[in-house]
């Protein structure tokens, strides 16, 4: 067999590359992907996607999630995108972190932000806690009025941004938002949040066989996103939860905030 001329071996480094940026390109369209996604998506054999991603990870331009098969673009190609870059250097601030506290807390955490009336799970340790009675979290979309990490994100978010959320909120119609919206309960749960520093859902809203905990990541005054942490109602009081989590995970949104806002 005729070994490669410096032509082919140009051509295939050619092709190589615009293969890797075609892939790039595509993960910073769609947010995160799954190799085999991506493989489909650009009509890329699965086996190549892997090693250019692979070779995309060691050069800085892309991460693996550390809790599911996806992949997202890192600070490093910030250039390239709007807000997901920011996005996954949250999840790379928040993955040791999970770790670490995770194996003490032992419930499981979640990391989301706030996209279109809803907070996104980002990160979470649902896969790697013996306690949840959830899988496959990263990707979900939580309510805002009826979670923890929504009402935390309104009660700590700028006034305006407040405002133009509960607009958003009451254009949908919800029927399950309407007693949460009402001024009588909206106002009295953000200043007990402000005042506490996290918020709380227990009463059986959303999912009724768990509660859950959660508080701002704030930097330079702008909330980036919540943690939170979930256990089954039954096995754990509020007041329970509060005393063994409310410093960690306050620990956690400022160990990420810190990390994050030093980037």
């Amino acid at each position: 067999m005729a070994s490669k001329t410096g032509r082919d071996r140009k051509n295939e480094s050619v092709r190589a590359l615009t293969r890797g940026l075609a892939i790039l390109r595509h993960i910073n369209t769609v947010g995160e992907a799954r190799p085999g996604a991506i493989a489909r998506a650009l009509d890329i054999p699965r086996p190549t996607v892997y090693r250019l991603l692979s070779t995309l990870e060691e050069a800085g331009y892309v991460v693996f999630s550390a809790s599911a098969n996806l992949v997202r673009v890192a600070p490093l190609a910030a250039a390239l995108g709007d807000g997901h870059a920011r996005q996954s250097e949250l999840c790379q601030a928040a993955a040791p972190l999970f770790a670490r506290y995770g194996a003490k807390l032992v419930w499981p955490l979640d990391l989301s932000v706030y996209d279109n009336a809803a907070m996104v799970i980002l990160e979470t340790t649902h896969a790697r806690s013996p306690l949840s009675i959830d899988r496959a979290m990263v990707g979900y979309r939580l309510p805002m009025l009826r979670t923890s990490a929504g009402r935390a994100y309104l009660a700590f978010c700028s006034d305006e941004e407040r405002a133009l959320i509960v607009e958003h909120l009451i254009r949908l119609g919800d029927p399950a938002d309407l007693p949460f919206l009402r001024s009588a309960w909206l106002g009295p749960m953000i200043d007990e949040a402000r005042e506490r520093g996290y918020s709380v859902r227990d009463a059986g809203e959303f999912r009724p066989q768990t509660a859950s905990i959660a508080t701002p990541i704030i930097s330079h005054g702008t909330v980036l996103g919540c943690v939170s942490m979930i256990w089954i109602r039954s096995a754990m009081t509020t007041q329970k939860a509060v005393e063994t989590s409310a410093a960690a995970l306050r620990e956690i949104a400022d160990s990420i905030s810190s990390t994050v806002g030093a980037g």
